[in-house]
């Protein structure tokens, strides 16, 4: 698997591999992994080249990183990559209390709080790192300081607020984290492309963690963002690759079943832009989720793509699509349809 090497507008040098790692369903995320599944799905995806891994608190409360933590055992510390996140720490509650009831399963008994102020990030590092069984990671992403998690523009906005406060901010905590050179980059991981431009103007921010906003199916992310960010050196590393599942389900799934989007079923006119797509991409004999996974990867400023798994098998199916060949003349062939924008990064 290619390396991307990353020199971060800090000045430090981070080898991403181009598909990374995302731990978020060895959470227990919509259903439970036994231990010896997730630890077999991480072992798969080592064998196969991945070496950035993506995690957080909140990925099953803890639980994604403490098994992290078991795989990470006995292999040489400078051969991978971890980002794990801030902004959320995790209070002892009942089981009745916790956070994620109904979407994260067999997890440790945690609710919440956010916290993006300098002691907050802090304490977050600490815990993450006790679960980690690690003295550093190299990126913390400040997590989900956007509209789809708190529910309003108002909300997002004193969030942002309290991160970027003068002294007690949670922005100068990374700063000094990364000036003591305890981590190496720091950025945001967030659904929403205009909270990364916002942070990009008013810090000195390296890296971002975009779900789903850079895709096949959309790329309003070009208007601004992505090219302040190929201007200033900030790297991308881009999750949410199927927005959801629609670009690897196609936009009428075999099984008769509703195609997801935005972690909600597709609307009607979702589902059409893509059964356009789809026709072109069976047109030159490519899968929709192929075309969907090779795409993002190739504007200059993503370092790395993270589809999910929770089996063995789900990783070597995911190294099968980034295998294959794309003819140029599909690309050309979306832009032409208006499926593509026209300044879109379609060569390698």
């Amino acid at each position: 698997m290619r390396t991307i090497s990353f020199k971060a507008p800090s000045g430090a040098v981070v080898p991403f591999s181009e598909l990374g790692f995302g731990s978020a369903p060895l959470g227990n995320l919509y259903s439970a992994v036994s231990e010896a599944q997730a630890q077999a799905t991480m072992q798969a995806a080592w064998d196969a080249g991945h070496r950035f891994f993506d995690t957080a608190p909140l990925y099953g409360l803890g639980l994604a990183e403490t098994r992290l933590n078991a795989f990470f055992r006995g292999k040489p510390r400078g051969d991978y990559v971890v980002a794990t996140k801030v902004g959320r720490l995790l209070d002892v509650v009942p089981p009745d209390q916790r956070t994620g009831i109904g979407k994260f399963f067999d997890c440790p008994s945690r609710r919440e709080r956010y916290d993006y102020t300098y002691d907050g990030v802090m304490r977050s590092l600490e815990a993450s790192l006790e679960r980690l069984g690690l003295d550093h990671v190299e990126i913390l992403f400040v997590h989900d300081v956007d509209v789809f998690t708190h529910k309003s523009a108002a909300a997002r906005d004193a969030h942002v607020e309290t991160l970027m406060a003068p002294k007690t901010g949670g922005y100068h905590a990374l700063r000094k984290l990364r000036d003591d050179k305890v981590i190496k980059a720091f950025g945001a991981g967030i659904n929403e492309w205009q909270v990364a431009e916002t942070l990009t103007r008013r810090g000195e921010f390296d890296v971002f963690l975009l779900a789903g906003r850079y895709t096949l199916l959309e790329q309003t992310a070009l208007d601004s963002f992505l090219p302040l960010a190929e201007q200033r050196g900030v790297g991308l590393v881009i999750g949410g690759a199927y927005n959801s599942g629609i670009l690897a389900s196609g936009a009428d799934p075999a099984d008769g079943s509703a195609p997801w989007y935005n972690y909600d079923p597709a609307p009607p006119e979702v589902r059409e832009r893509v059964r356009g797509i789809e026709k072109l991409c069976a047109k030159h004999g490519v899968k929709l989720v192929e075309a969907a996974l090779r795409f993002p990867l190739m504007h200059k400023a993503v370092v790395s793509v993270i589809p999910g798994a929770t089996r063995p098998e789900q990783i070597a199916l995911n190294m099968r699509t980034l295998a294959a060949k794309i003819p140029p003349a599909l690309w050309r062939d979306l832009k032409e349809a208006g499926y593509v924008r026209s300044d879109a990064a379609t060569s390698a």
